[in-house]
């Protein structure tokens, strides 16, 4: 069974655009162990994702995408030289997970402001009050309306 995300970018770290252009990557340098968690031990191959641009003005999702490759360990957490080096993240005992993504279909980009006053995205929780979570589940209604306003009649055709 299809399960639904979003996953938090930064523009200036890795925007959409990027991933249209290179056509997959993995997903590192996540340091947050519930979103570790999330990303370990919960997407699967298949599942969508809604990408969304954090950090800037207005924060907004810009396209979707789907997981390709299962929890891996982040093998950015051993490279010294990586901003998301970890000490205590080994090859063999690794503290930190990634997955891969695809990117599926670009959309008209849907702000923060137009989420908010969507009456039928009440509960989602990126929108819930101290949600800063990078990688988070959406459930199947939210993710449905998001593809709606996007003129995607039907996730089931992603």
């Amino acid at each position: 069974m299809t399960k639904y995300w979003l996953m938090k970018s930064e523009l200036d770290v890795y925007p959409w655009e990027k991933l249209v252009r290179e056509g997959q990557t993995h997903w590192d340098g996540v340091r947050n162990y519930q979103a570790r968690n999330i990303m370990r031990d919960e997407m699967k191959k298949g599942d969508l994702v809604l990408f969304y641009h954090s950090n800037c003005k207005p924060p907004h999702i810009a396209g979707i995408a789907r997981i390709v490759k299962e929890s891996y360990p982040d093998f950015t957490s051993w490279d010294s030289k990586s901003k998301y080096f970890d000490p205590k993240s080994t090859p063999e005992n690794p503290r930190w997970f990634m997955v891969d993504i695809e990117p599926l279909v670009e959309i008209n980009k849907i702000g923060l402001p137009d989420l908010r006053m969507n009456p039928a995205l009440e509960g989602m929780p990126l929108l819930m009050k101290g949600s800063r979570l990078s990688v988070q589940p959406v459930p199947e209604k939210y993710f449905s309306e998001i593809c709606e306003i996007s003129g995607i009649k039907n996730i089931k055709d992603l």
